[in-house]
């Protein structure tokens, strides 16, 4: 495939999976047994059952989650896509019950795509700026945080 194709297919996860919500996009857009690379998850996500959970979740907590595409970079099989998150906080998230504060999160996804389909994807945010705005971490787990600057 392509990489304008590539760089498509990235967009659809976006537009069609994350934006519109339509889980069922995932069955077309990524192979059975795709694994997501998740920062901050102890293992990562494997197979489409466990892709359409973590989207769930995530669908949840942010009904309203709007992505913004700010750049996508294309080479050969692999697609970056630098994003923005605009959101207001509904739904249980991280064991944090809904604030209903709004949300800006912001990452990088990159998308290894072969025939057509997601096979792979490494996930990186910053949950720590996410969790800040719901009021998290607390004052002494920022302490401890600190001491690592």
């Amino acid at each position: 495939m392509s990489v304008e194709y590539n760089k498509a297919i990235a967009r659809r996860v976006f537009e069609e999976v994350f934006n519109e919500g339509n889980l069922d996009a995932i069955d077309e857009l990524a192979s059975v047994d795709v694994v997501l690379h998740v920062a901050g998850f102890a293992e990562p996500v494997r197979g489409l059952a466990s892709f359409r959970q973590v989207c769930l979740a995530s669908g949840k907590a942010f009904p309203d989650q709007c992505y913004a595409v700010e750049d996508r970079i294309a080479a050969g099989d692999m697609v970056a896509t630098r994003w923005k998150m605009l959101a207001k906080h509904e739904g249980k998230y991280l064991g944090t019950s809904p604030t209903g504060k709004p949300v800006i999160a912001a990452g990088i996804t990159i998308y290894r795509i072969v025939d057509g389909k997601v096979t792979e994807a490494w996930v990186n945010s910053d949950e720590l700026g996410l969790l800040r705005q719901l009021g998290l971490p607390r004052r002494e787990e920022q302490t401890k945080a600190s001491a690592f600057k």
